[in-house]
């Protein structure tokens, strides 16, 4: 078996789906499936019409979340999941309190958190391949006994 190579290319290319996953469930510019649901939801006969399309994109998503939150969870733990969300949260304080991010553009804010959440996850997906580079030790389920 082949090892795969940790490269910042796949880093970005995790970070752009982690991203896109999290801009698909919920966006503050209102095309979300969090926005479709809540349109859809209280009306029953349009719900009707589109049930099973609305039904497929909700379990994609679910899917989709699973396998992300799934895969950051056994790679960095649920402390390191901790760790990570306070690094990234405590760098938005830093650098609002320094004033270099607007602190009452709220819009800007939600996109920035998407960001954040979306990095999380990315090194999530990754961080099995750093550790792996940095310590040159392999994950048991990796060994493939």
């Amino acid at each position: 078996m082949a090892a795969y190579k940790f490269t910042w290319t796949g880093l970005l290319i995790r970070f752009i789906a982690a991203f896109g996953l999290v801009a698909v469930t919920y966006n503050p510019e209102g095309k979300s499936f969090y926005h479709w649901a809540k349109a859809v939801l209280p009306n029953v006969e349009h719900l009707k019409e589109i049930a099973p399309l609305f039904a497929f994109a909700g379990v994609a998503l679910l899917i989709s979340w699973v396998v992300f939150l799934r895969a950051t969870m056994r790679s960095l733990g649920f402390i390191g999941v901790i760790l990570a969300a306070a690094f990234f949260g405590t760098l938005l304080w830093l650098l609002v309190d320094k004033g270099i991010l607007p602190k009452d553009n709220m819009t800007l804010m939600a996109w920035i958190y998407m960001a954040l959440m979306a990095g999380v996850l990315a090194i999530g997906m990754s961080w099995s391949h750093v550790r792996r580079r940095m310590a040159g030790q392999v994950d048991v389920d990796e060994t493939g006994e």
